[in-house]
């Protein structure tokens, strides 16, 4: 019932706790143990799910990357179009005589 422990460990284990710490300290060691115990379970069950999300993470494909290809200008695919006249900005200079 209690594992590799047996019943009458389990009572002299008992017998003991009321020894040392009281009938009214009993209680509430029990449920701050088992608050305890209950917040050390939800953080194991929060680090294993944690685990089991990266590793699934890891196990599933990665999407496809898409490969952009420089495009080509009309004025390189079409030798004998027109070229734009250069737009005014702060590269460009602002007197076409220069």
């Amino acid at each position: 019932m209690f594992g590799p422990i047996g019943m009458q460990e389990m009572l002299f284990i008992l017998a003991a706790a009321l020894l040392i710490f009281g009938p009214r300290k009993l209680p509430e060691l029990g449920r701050t143990l088992g608050r305890g115990m209950a917040e050390f379970r939800r953080a194991t069950t929060d680090l294993k799910r944690s685990i089991d999300v990266e590793l699934d993470d890891e196990k599933r494909p990665a999407p496809a990357r898409r490969i952009d290809t420089p495009k080509r200008s009309a004025s390189a695919s079409n030798p004998g179009s027109s070229k734009k006249p250069p737009e005014s900005g702060a590269g460009a200079p602002s007197d076409p005589a220069v």
